[in-house]
């Protein structure tokens, strides 16, 4: 299998964001909290930089203004030439590009950690691109280790020959953090305190890396995209039923053939029509109504994580 790079020197360039969409509060609330007080988020060899990513959509409690930040980190957004009525968030997502990469480039952040909530049960979920990055599977693996009751499951979202989009991809290395279930304008103390935890065992895994410590390889199980499932609908195209409380809350749980998926609003049940089984994740997320989606079908495959070697210890903290 071929595997991106490892990095050969340590990360200095490190920044967490939170409020990439705008009505998930635990990110919010920290970011906020460390642009006051940014002294959690240093450490011996390096100094994280908190970022508020979307100010318009927090303001207003909004996951986006005008469009999903979150979609918007691709080379044909970023590239194009910006113009007057250019949406807010693809306007955000280039002056973002600039201070975090450019996407793609030697000069990019060595590392971003985007913080996320969702309305769906997924617990403790860790996003990355694919299995060929190996520091982000690296770090996964560390935080499953510390935290076994917490069952961090792996999310691979990009399929093959598809562009990276999400806020993390214009760093060098990056993951993003989706803790649920969380209301959308609501904050929770154990989701939050969850959260803060996890940012704070991030930055000592690079700070690990930084001052010298070998990884071994190891194996790993993950979860990948195979399809999206929309809610059954009405010729007008409204609801004509919702998941099926067999189903709710039962994010990366198998999905047998035969099992109903949906309840009709008439009382009848629709059962998953499918040949094999599937891991649903994003069970019934409020934000991917209007994308028509109900739950995203994945399938678990396991994979090697090459070696980590150890870089030479340097101490000395960034510039």
């Amino acid at each position: 299998m071929c595997s991106l790079p490892v990095p050969r020197e340590p990360l200095r360039r490190v920044a967490v964001t939170g409020g990439t969409h705008g009505n998930e509060m635990s990110g919010i609330y920290l970011a906020r909290h460390w642009l006051q007080a940014p002294a959690e988020l240093q450490r011996p060899s390096f100094s994280a930089v908190p970022v508020l990513a979307n100010p318009a959509a927090t303001a207003g409690c909004r996951r986006y203004v005008d469009h999903d930040l979150n979609r918007t980190f691709t080379s044909s957004f970023l590239n194009s030439r910006p113009t007057p009525d250019d949406p807010y968030e693809v306007t955000r997502a280039r002056e973002l590009n600039q201070l975090l990469g450019p996407k793609a480039s030697g000069r990019a952040f060595d590392f971003v950690l985007d913080l996320h909530n969702t309305t769906a049960n997924v617990g403790t979920c860790l996003i990355a691109k694919s299995s060929h990055e190996v520091f982000a599977m690296h770090l996964c693996r560390h935080l499953q280790l510390q935290y076994p009751e917490l069952s961090c499951q792996v999310f691979l979202y990009q399929r093959s020959g598809e562009e990276s989009y999400n806020l993390d991809s214009v760093a060098k290395n990056g993951l993003g953090l989706e803790l649920g279930p969380q209301p959308q304008g609501v904050l929770r103390a154990d989701i939050f305190s969850r959260m803060r935890t996890l940012v704070a065992t991030v930055l000592d895994f690079i700070e690990l890396f930084n001052q010298g410590t070998a990884f071994p390889a190891f194996e790993m199980e993950a979860y990948r995209p195979v399809g999206v499932v929309d809610f059954p609908r009405t010729e007008a195209g409204n609801l004509a039923g919702t998941v099926h409380p067999q189903l709710q809350d039962r994010d990366f749980q198998p999905l047998q053939p035969g099992a109903p998926i949906f309840q009709m609003f008439g009382g009848e049940d629709l059962l998953y029509e499918g040949e094999s089984t599937v891991y649903p994740m994003f069970i019934n997320e409020a934000a991917y109504y209007e994308k028509g989606v109900a739950f995203v079908q994945t399938e678990k495959f396991t994979f090697t994580v090459p070696a980590m070697p150890a870089l030479t210890p340097d101490p000395s903290p960034a510039s």
